[in-house]
């Protein structure tokens, strides 16, 4: 089969799904995007078994054809054409040629029937979000998911739809970051499901800050979405996460705001002097509302900030690891943050002083 497309028609949807297929596969067919036309239509899809991309859009012949190409070879190719080229592609047999001007090649294709089927299963719930709301749940959560951790239901994104509220919640198990908003009723039983990491990163990727809605359709294993040109499914985590609403502290009686800037820049300082691995640093604040926030590294290095911050309640001495400090205010959007603490100390919360919809939890470190 032969056909011509324009540079652009086939490199944005290969830059789409390219996030999806890892450069390292066990399954060679893994590597490669499955390319169909029919109908006027280009679809593109991307796997890697756990997280499924799908780009669609129109182009110029009315040939039928499905082939499966080395992805970041192709995208690489048609990344280095020239702008607002034509590309003549003949397909035979287990070979796709490109020819562009005087640049001609020749990829090797891997057969369709071997590219694995991704079952996306019975749509059990329907819910309708706007997608900058999913977008920003999504973003003020992803920095506390756990990386690789052999608790696996930690290695992702908590979705909860309880009645007419919408959160999302990430934990490493030394933090905890929670995103609250309500949405029109959904049901009126509570689901919960665990996106993966991978999976959240390339949904807050294809989020649009638009005011349109994304239709989430959660299946038994599966997650799906369609976002206009774009199709996302990503297979669900198994398992249980822990139950977050247990964690967050209660009878917070020693309180204190600041302001954001200060804060983030005085914790960014010492923590150059602070131990490379723990990243500990102390934080002590006394009657008075003076906060002294102290590092020393194993050469006996210190450094030291002292801030005034509003306190209400009595002091308190702890240490935490600056980096969760520091990951958390940066997701503060108003001036103050506010960090509230139990008279035990066994945890601080960590709040927008206006937008409510944020908490995030750290829990302290022995110093």
């Amino acid at each position: 089969m032969k056909f011509t497309i324009a540079r652009e028609t086939l490199l944005a949807p290969l830059q789409q799904v390219i996030g999806v297929i890892e450069k390292r596969q066990t399954l060679p067919i893994l590597s490669n995007v499955l390319l169909r036309i029919k109908e006027g239509q280009i679809e593109l899809t991307g796997t890697d078994l756990e997280v499924q991309l799908i780009t669609r859009g129109p182009i110029d012949t009315n040939e039928s054809v499905e082939v499966t190409v080395p992805a970041r070879k192709l995208l690489d190719i048609f990344r280095l054409l020239p702008e607002r080229s034509l590309v003549n592609v003949d397909i035979s047999e287990d070979r796709f040629s490109i020819r562009c001007g005087g640049s001609r090649f020749n990829l090797t294709t891997l057969p369709v029937e071997n590219y694995p089927a991704f079952d996306n299963g019975a749509t059990e719930l329907e819910v309708s979000v706007p997608s900058d709301l999913l977008r920003a749940a999504l973003n003020k959560t992803t920095f506390a998911m756990a990386q690789q951790d052999v608790r696996y239901y930690l290695n992702g994104i908590l979705l909860d739809l309880d009645g007419a509220a919408l959160r999302t919640v990430s934990s490493d198990g030394h933090r905890l970051a929670v995103f609250q908003e309500s949405i029109p009723a959904v049901s009126p039983s509570n689901r919960q499901i665990i996106i993966p990491r991978k999976g959240v990163l390339e949904l807050a990727r294809l989020l649009s800050d638009a005011d349109d809605s994304v239709l989430l359709q959660i299946a038994p294993n599966t997650v799906r979405i369609n976002l206009g040109a774009v199709s996302f499914s990503a297979k669900l985590v198994e398992g249980k996460f822990p139950d977050f609403q247990r964690v967050m502290p209660k009878e917070l009686n020693r309180i204190y705001t600041i302001d954001k800037d200060t804060l983030k820049s005085a914790l960014t300082r010492v923590s150059v002097l602070s131990n490379e691995k723990y990243k500990s640093i102390s934080v002590d604040v006394d009657a008075s509302g003076l906060m002294a926030i102290k590092a020393q590294n194993p050469e006996h290095e210190e450094a030291e900030e002292r801030l005034t911050v509003k306190i209400n309640g009595s002091g308190i001495s702890v240490g935490f690891n600056a980096a969760y400090l520091i990951d958390a205010v940066n997701n503060i959007d108003s001036e103050t943050v506010r960090l509230s603490f139990t008279e035990a100390a066994n945890s601080c919360l960590i709040e927008d002083a206006i937008d409510n919809r944020f908490k995030f939890i750290v829990m302290p470190m022995r110093l």
